[in-house]
């Protein structure tokens, strides 16, 4: 071909120099634009952008009926905007898609985005048709950054929440993690993530399903502990006054240095060196909620007491209801202490409240056994209310005795029953249950026979059951509460087993 047909045109626009060959007597601004420049309607110009990511959008109702694939776009001024394929038009682009890719496109509409759920800024979106092209570029006119996030911070991320207008990205320090995925995965499978954002706010994001899967996977395969965490396209709620994050089907999540941000926080908490512990171990802790014996558990605080919460199984039989140490207390109605009872009212220490306004709630300590050993379970308000469906107020007020306090009654009838039955008891083991002076289990909740083992409750419903009122400083961690339920504990005794299989199974398999 003729070199006569070109023309070398030179022009600088957002103080990028572009310079290329295009045909003579072609307007340079009508072949080659930025998505900034983009109208609604038809589009015949050249669009040169990063594919960043993309993902399937899927019709629930419809058994997973695929309706289009989402991608997310940046050109060489980092704007970011939304593009989608039908799946009708799918099979003509799918093998060409590849994230980090940089295409050209042409041929294709530019309609306004929906209102909800926005992906960038822009209320524009492409959409793939019939005409459009879609052509791998290995060489673009200028140089296009290798990724783009919209990060927000706490405050930001709280003005958004459940308004459902914009899906932000995250970055932060990962904490904790909990799942409720097994091996081999089944329905309804949750990940939470506690990720630490900037100015040590801490958040948790929720992963479901298959999703959910994926990560618990991928982190429980990873050779070392991530720290950090980058989670795409996130939809932010506000749930009893806390912030949640709940991911979407847009959302793709990046560790460490598997990211340019992700890599500069990373070498900022290795150098800040914070002894925070990994994320991969507590992931493996809280795989499954595995049948344990009551001698493993003694055995595994014995010579391995946790740094961190981890939930079992033991099943046993009662053998013995502790009558002399009572079956309820007084708690305070704002902070759940033990109050202290004076002569004309109740008192709060950490309240600082002389008179405080107090409720009556369980605490019922008995001897369990198992064929490996014994332990001591003390059952509080939300577990003995939920398996006697009785309140402490309306057991006190059938047992009401004249001139005797409520808290000096006599045992219930029905929790003095409990003797010689057998329980599946869900321990929940954590590091305060091994001081000096407390060498205990936490049971958050006792099965039935008919019941099924339970998943993990991880979502803190604003409850306040959890009141574990002889903790050392009389203070209650409702972040570790978990579910908020009603807590028990139990004190460890008896044979020793050797504890290599209790860990194997703590682990993902």
């Amino acid at each position: 071909m003729s070199s006569s047909l070109f023309q070398l045109n030179s022009i600088t626009r957002s103080d990028s120099s572009i310079r290329f060959l295009i045909p003579s007597g072609v307007d340079l601004y009508k072949y080659v634009i930025f998505l900034s420049d983009l109208k609604p309607g038809k589009c015949s110009s050249v669009v040169e952008a990063r594919l960043l990511r993309f993902w399937e959008a899927r019709n629930v109702k419809r058994g997973g009926e695929l309706m289009w694939v989402d991608m997310l776009l940046m050109d060489v001024n980092s704007t970011l905007m939304q593009a989608t394929i039908n799946a009708n038009r799918l099979p003509k682009f799918q093998d060409r898609l590849a994230a980090g890719t940089i295409y050209s496109v042409s041929g294709f509409d530019v309609a306004r985005c929906a209102q909800n759920f926005k992906l960038a800024d822009s209320s524009l979106m492409i959409r793939f048709s019939d005409s459009t092209e879609f052509d791998v570029l290995s060489d673009p006119v200028s140089p296009i950054p290798a990724e783009g996030f919209r990060f927000r911070n706490q405050s930001e991320l709280v003005g958004l929440a459940n308004t459902n207008t914009h899906l932000p990205d995250i970055i932060g320090e990962i904490v904790l993690v909990k799942s409720t995925v097994s091996d081999p995965p089944e329905d309804k499978n949750r990940v939470m993530v506690t990720v630490k954002l900037e100015n040590d706010v801490s958040v948790t994001l929720s992963l479901f399903d298959a999703q959910a899967v994926s990560f618990h996977q991928k982190l429980g395969g990873m050779c070392g502990d991530p720290k950090v965490i980058v989670a795409t396209s996130i939809n932010p709620k506000m749930v009893g006054g806390r912030l949640f994050l709940n991911a979407t089907s847009g959302t793709h999540v990046y560790y460490d240095k598997e990211t340019h941000a992700g890599e500069s926080l990373f070498y900022r908490l290795v150098a800040r060196d914070t002894g925070l512990p990994s994320a991969a171990p507590l992931l493996r802790s809280y795989a499954k909620v595995e049948p344990m014996t009551i001698a493993e558990l003694n055995n595994f605080i014995t010579t391995d007491p946790p740094q961190q919460e981890i939930d079992f199984l033991c099943t046993g039989r009662v053998s013995r209801v502790e009558a002399d140490k009572g079956w309820c207390y007084v708690a305070c109605s704002k902070c759940s202490k033990k109050l202290q009872r004076t002569v004309t009212s109740f008192e709060c220490a950490r309240c600082s409240n002389p008179h405080a306004v107090g409720s009556l709630r369980y605490r019922v300590e008995m001897v369990v056994t198992d064929d490996t050993a014994e332990g001591t379970f003390v059952c509080f308000d939300g577990v003995m209310t939920k398996l006697h469906n009785l309140r402490a107020s309306e057991a006190a007020q059938l047992l009401a005795e004249e001139g005797v306090n409520p808290e000096e009654s006599a045992m219930p009838p029905f929790v003095a029953g409990m003797e010689g039955k057998t329980y599946t008891f869900q321990v929940r083991v954590t590091s305060y249950n091994f001081t000096v002076n407390h060498q205990t289990f936490t049971v958050s909740r006792i099965i039935n026979e008919v019941e099924h083992a339970p998943a993990p409750d991880f979502v803190d419903d604003g409850g306040d059951d959890n009141d574990d009122d002889d903790a050392s400083n009389g203070t209650i961690d409702r972040e570790k509460s978990g579910s908020g339920k009603g807590i028990c504990e139990s004190s460890k005794s008896a044979g020793k087993e050797p504890a290599g299989n209790m860990r194997k199974r703590a682990r993902i398999a």
